[in-house]
């Protein structure tokens, strides 16, 4: 196989690799001229479901697209290595940083490289993604959690998060892999992102507590737990958010099942070896999916309907992604499995305060 070439996902009795590539293709559909990739067609840009979708389009093929996605993400990126938290028309709406947002490009890098092969791509986007997970450790607290974002002001926002919390140790993780590609070595990412993974492990009240099923399932999707101890957190809390046959709700106080948590949780479930479980709530919430092949953000169990009346990018990316996954087709099937990304741990330190 030629470098850059791969398989186009698909999952026997869940979509075939057809129904994937038109999914990508009305990804690519809603991308601006500058690259930027919108929620919807003529919706806003955040920088986290920006690179959530690239990421759907470098594992169905489309590297084209995806690699314009990164050079937007490269060329918009701010002199301190973040991004404003909202775009508009390629102009930012909202200035605050989110450093979930910063550090998430590390991931969506290392997933098309490993995917492509391509060295002189993630030498090109290196700067930036260096950046970004300076950025977002910046924002790393005394106990080795990370604060949220940070104000227009430049101060930090006390609270912090356990979805991204996980999803910036995945993505330090990433980022140590990617410098190891390229002959870089980063100890302080190393000793950061094991401070993550012990606060995540071990200290669960450092976090605010939030109704949201992306809490449940984070630590386990971004590698924070052990298997078993991940599966009895998938296990403790499942009758809360799974909703039969219709997919997860998004948060636990509303029958509303979203198609990007779903297929989220299936990445999750992959992760510590559920395949079984993995495959049937991927093909529940197909229901989702439109006749073109993008796909609806939810559906609202009450009302009877699908809600809210969109067709989201990173939600078609998350189905081509847990595809992926579960078919082992690209190069970059494993990711959330972990595979390719270095180990982590916390040891006691001066540098750490532990609470």
């Amino acid at each position: 196989m030629r470098r850059g070439a791969t398989q186009t996902p698909a999952l026997a009795g869940v979509l075939d690799s057809g129904q994937v590539r038109r999914t990508a293709r009305t990804i690519a559909a809603a991308q601006w001229p500058s690259g930027a990739i919108p929620w919807f067609p003529g919706g806003h840009v955040d920088p986290w479901d920006h690179v959530q979708a690239a990421m759907g389009l470098s594992a169905a093929g489309l590297h084209g697209p995806a690699e314009r996605a990164y050079e937007w993400s490269r060329r918009a990126a701010r002199p301190d290595g973040t991004w404003a938290i909202r775009y508009e028309n390629d102009r930012v709406i909202d200035a605050h940083t989110d450093a979930n947002f910063c550090a998430y490009l590390a991931t969506g890098v290392w997933h098309h490289t490993t995917i492509t092969g391509d060295v002189r791509f993630a030498e090109r986007m290196w700067p930036v993604v260096e950046a970004g997970i300076e950025a977002a450790l910046s924002l790393q607290r005394p106990d080795g959690a990370v604060a949220w974002a940070r104000g227009e002001d430049g101060r930090p926002m006390p609270d912090a998060l356990v979805t991204s919390n996980a999803s910036i140790h995945l993505s330090v993780r990433c980022a140590l892999a990617l410098a190891g590609r390229l002959g870089e070595v980063r100890p302080s990412w190393e000793l950061a992102a094991g401070r993550l993974r012990h606060v995540l492990d071990e200290h669960p009240e450092a976090f605010e507590p939030k109704p949201n099923s992306m809490d449940w399932y984070y630590p386990v999707l971004g590698g924070a737990l052990p298997a078993e101890q991940g599966r009895a957190r998938l296990d403790e809390r499942w009758d809360e958010f799974v909703l039969g046959s219709m997919g997860v709700r998004c948060v636990s106080t509303n029958a509303w099942v979203t198609g990007a948590e779903t297929c989220e949780l299936v990445l999750a479930l992959d992760a510590v070896g559920r395949r079984d479980a993995a495959i049937a709530a991927l093909e529940d919430m197909q229901h989702l999916r439109d006749p073109d092949g993008s796909y609806w953000t939810g559906f609202e169990l009450d009302a009877d309907l699908l809600w809210p009346v969109e067709r989201t990018t990173w939600t078609g990316a998350t189905v081509i992604l847990a595809v992926d996954a579960l078919g082992r087709c690209t190069p970059g099937n494993g990711l959330f499995r972990g595979e390719g990304l270095p180990l982590v741990r916390w040891e006691m330190s001066e540098a750490c305060s532990c609470l």
